[in-house]
């Protein structure tokens, strides 16, 4: 059987998730901003089209914004989450095989489907993802997960396929490859292409059609491998599982300088529930668990930065173990009196739940902490991120991140549902 895969891309999916309970928003410039409301990281094709850049620092665009009527949003992580589980439920029921790329991208396996009848069945996919989550969707399709990446890019740029190319047209897909930037292939970095554009191979097509020995030695293994894949041969398989993460991080830069003991305690207590949620959805325990703040590191005179590693006693994904823990390291490291920028937490030595094992006297009821865990995951997953949460976290929360332009969780959190 012929490997076949198609990437399924949503279009701006930011913008196009705050569309979705906005529709005034069509065909308006609209651009979503990053954590702090810093810089912008997602843009409509109206906002493109005026040249707004992606990473642009969003205080020195506000005066043109104005000017241009431009909408920009707070980045609503809740909402944009909600939202992709949606579309990757949908795309599951389109192939027995489906690998979760991103938040906004999945890969499907199409082997052993028709080539005749492709195109049909990739138009059905965009178009039933729009039916039911107003989400517009790009769909690339080829014999590699590389050229449906490439297929996928070609569908986006060029208005005349409708969001949907199949790479079944070798002089075809040739054309298209010879203006299209080596940088755009799936897997080249800035040194891979730093180091292509000195050999003078500038476009895909000349990376395609590049001597394979030669790349082989200059960019190794992982280089030869995507010069196959361009030229249909698979090497990269789909991944209808994902890897459970060996590390997990929750951390965030604050709205404002912190100086008080307690609103750093609750900063870090937040952040340890956000990330031992994680950590119990891929079902696994962590050995240590590492706080860390810091102040403004462009402030060098009094910059600040101090980290505490905890080696638990047994491994866990209870998060009130981990907050008590972090209660105590956080007095080893605070220091009075200065402006704190930053402050995060890491669980590491990542082990299955079913690997715990634990001594005669251990006293810990790992069944009972199980059960409190998983209803309180239930209850916030039904209710909304929050409902049931430690006293550690507090409620004012005057170190939380600005978000001033940030929409309502219109789909997980019922007192933000949207009235008709």
């Amino acid at each position: 059987m012929n490997n076949l895969y198609a990437l399924v891309d949503c279009n701006n999916f930011f913008v196009s998730c705050e569309r979705v309970f906005n529709p005034k928003l069509e065909s308006k410039p609209v651009v979503v901003l990053s954590n702090n409301d810093g810089c912008v990281v997602s843009r409509s094709n109206e906002a493109k089209a005026l040249e707004i850049k992606m990473g642009s620092p969003f205080f020195k665009l506000k005066e043109f914004f104005k000017q241009n009527d431009v909408t920009a949003f707070s980045s609503n992580y809740s909402l944009y989450g909600n939202m992709s589980q949606r579309v990757m439920s949908i795309l599951s029921k389109f192939s027995p095989n489906i690998e979760i790329y991103s938040i906004d991208e999945a890969f499907l396996d199409f082997s052993g489907f028709n080539y005749h009848n492709l195109e049909n069945y990739a138009r059905e996919i965009k178009r039933v993802v729009y039916q039911w989550t107003g989400i517009p969707v790009s769909v690339g399709v080829g014999k590699t997960k590389t050229l449906a990446k490439i297929a996928t890019h070609i569908a986006k740029k060029n208005n005349q396929f409708n969001g949907v190319y199949i790479s079944n047209k070798e002089e075809e897909i040739n054309s298209f490859l010879k203006n299209i930037p080596v940088d755009e292939v799936w897997g080249i970095g800035r040194r891979f292409n730093k180091k292509l554009l000195v050999n003078n191979i500038n476009t895909v097509y000349k990376l395609k059609n590049a001597d394979q020995q030669w790349i082989k030695k200059n960019f190794g293994v992982v280089g030869l491998r995507t010069v196959k894949e361009l030229n249909g041969l698979s090497c990269i398989s789909l991944e209808s599982v994902a890897k459970n993460k060996k590390g997990i991080t929750s951390s965030r830069s604050f709205g404002k300088p912190v100086s008080k003991y307690e609103d750093l305690h609750q900063a870090i207590s937040s952040y340890i529930t956000t990330a031992s949620r994680k950590l119990r959805k891929q079902k696994s325990l962590a050995n240590i668990l590492i706080i860390y703040i810091l102040t403004n590191r462009f402030d060098k005179e009094n910059f600040y930065y101090n980290h505490e590693v905890i080696k638990l006693p047994v491994p866990t994904n209870n998060t009130s173990t981990f907050i008590k823990f972090a209660g105590k390291a956080l007095k080893n490291i605070y220091v009075e009196g200065l402006n704190y920028k930053k402050a995060g937490v890491m669980l590491n030595e990542i082990i299955p739940e079913e690997h715990i094992q634990l001594s005669l006297f251990d006293n810990v009821d790992i069944e009972k902490s199980k059960v409190l865990m998983t209803t309180i995951d239930n209850i916030n997953e039904k209710m909304g991120q929050g409902t049931i949460k430690s006293a550690s976290e507090g409620f004012d929360k005057k170190w939380k991140m600005k978000s001033e332009m940030r929409s309502r969780e219109f789909t997980t959190c019922w007192d933000d549902i949207l009235e008709v």
